[in-house]
Formats: C-alpha cells, sequence, structure tokens
C-alpha cells in the first residue's frame, strides 16, 4: 500500500443563500422560510427534499491522513456559517502539497462534484487536482478526474464495479467487516443538527463516517494483495492506538471503539 492516502468524507447543508438568490426571494425572509419555500415546492412537485449538489453547502470534511509518518485524523469545518471558500480551499490545498491517492466511499457520485461546485463558487485554486497531464505527463494516465484511475479510488463505485444497482451503503458493509459502522446520526439529520447549534455533533459524525471508510479502503487493500495479512493487522492496531490516544478527549472515539467488534 503506497502512502500518502487521504480519505475523505464530507457533510453538507442545503445554500439557502443559493437558494435565495436564484428564486429571488426578499431579503426580509429568513433562512427557515426560504428553505421552506423551497420544500413546499418540492412536496408540491412530487420531488425529493435532497437539494441538488450544487445546492449543497459544505459543512464539514473529515479527512484520515495516512503517510509514513503515522495516521492523523482532523476535520476542515464551517463553524461560523463564513468560512466555506476556506474549508474547500484547504482540502485542495492538501492536495496539491501531498498529492495523495485520495479515497471516498461514494466521492465520485457526491462529495466531489459537490466540492467542484463550491470550488468553482468560491474561487478556489486546485491546479494539482485538475491536471488531466497537461502540466504532468504521470497524470495523463492516472489522474484525479478520470473515473477509473487510482489517484481517486471511490470504493463503493470500483466494488460495485461500476454499476450503481449494486451499490451498498458504507454502514453496512462496515458491520458486515467487524467494524464500527455509523453512530447515533445520518446524513439525513445533519441540517437539523446544524440548526440546533450542534455543529460539533456533525464533525464527530462525520470523524467516524471517514474512520469506516479508512478501514474498508485497508480491507480493499488486503483483498486486493496490498497488505498482507501481517501489514492488515497491524495497521488496525496502529488504528486502535490511535484512537485510543484520542479518547480521552474525543469522546466519540470511545464509543467507537466501544462499537468495535
Amino acid at each position: 500500500m503506497a502512502w500518502p492516502v487521504l480519505v475523505f468524507d464530507i457533510e453538507t447543508i442545503p445554500d439557502v443563500d443559493g437558494l435565495r438568490a436564484l428564486r429571488g426571494h426578499p431579503s426580509s425572509w429568513s433562512e427557515a422560510e426560504v428553505y421552506q419555500a423551497w420544500l413546499d415546492e418540492r412536496k408540491e412537485k412530487g420531488q425529493s427534499d435532497f437539494a441538488p449538489l450544487y445546492l449543497q453547502r459544505v459543512l464539514c470534511i473529515s479527512v484520515v491522513f495516512r503517510n509514513a509518518e503515522g495516521m492523523r485524523v482532523h476535520s476542515f469545518v464551517d463553524r461560523d456559517g463564513h468560512s466555506e471558500a476556506k474549508v474547500v480551499q484547504t482540502f485542495f490545498h492538501s492536495i496539491e502539497k501531498h498529492q495523495p491517492q485520495l479515497v471516498s466511499w461514494n466521492g465520485g457520485g457526491f462529495d466531489l462534484p459537490v466540492l467542484h461546485y463550491r470550488g468553482l463558487r468560491h474561487g478556489v485554486e486546485a491546479s494539482k487536482y485538475w491536471d488531466m497531464g497537461e502540466d504532468d505527463r504521470e497524470y495523463k494516465w492516472n489522474n484525479y478526474i478520470g473515473r477509473y484511475h487510482m489517484r481517486h479510488l471511490d470504493l463503493m463505485d470500483l466494488l460495485a464495479m461500476y454499476t450503481p444497482k449494486n451499490n451498498a451503503p458504507l454502514d453496512a458493509l462496515a458491520k458486515l467487516c467487524g467494524f464500527p459502522g455509523k453512530l447515533g446520526m445520518d446524513g439525513s439529520q445533519v441540517y437539523a443538527q446544524y440548526l440546533a447549534g450542534q455543529t460539533e455533533d456533525v464533525r464527530r459524525y462525520c470523524e467516524t463516517d471517514v474512520m469506516n471508510t479508512y478501514l474498508m479502503y485497508c480491507r480493499f487493500q488486503k483483498m486486493r494483495g496490498g497488505l498482507t495479512e501481517a501489514e492488515y493487522t497491524q495497521e488496525i492496531e496502529l488504528v486502535k492506538g490511535s484512537l485510543e490516544q484520542l479518547a480521552p478527549t474525543e469522546t466519540h472515539w470511545r464509543e467507537y471503539l466501544d462499537a468495535w467488534v
């Protein structure tokens, strides 16, 4: 298994400012009124209350970064409601700096398209991410954009043989493999948690989800021969040891470890 690896997951909320701009609502309308008007219209048309990707605002990006020096879990969070541009730019700066293998679960279907739209809206710079061989010939045959390339590995997409009807949910597959899976929240609850001022709970949820993805990546590497049995066992022990160190101050890791089969 080659380092560095950057496993990532994002949590989003509806872009109410975007809705206001596109729909021309009065500035006197509150965020709740703008959002409710949009929901009512969607309901009348029999449409989902899930906003299209270009109207998803990034609240949190959590990553597991693994290189030859060790493993780190951290998050970029828009805590003040005005830092989305910085959150997205910081993520792409990490790619620029380390040029890691990106790993996701449905990143090609959700996370990356959202980050593309938000990056475009905020004027984010991401030259290495978008390099498809124009600047670095190596990237012509293995870049972050190509669906069948490994520089970005969408595990869900690959395991399903690039056939959406075969897709499996991360939570279910993680639990089937003996990992904790989701704890106490799912994506449908993120906006309500945000409105209740529980952004840190969203951050904790996102971090456990990205850890599930990293563990599934390790399992995949074992299956494809990227890790021997001994190396895989060693990596799992490294994860557990790292989380034990975090658990005294970050209680979600204590809960996560306790749920590990």
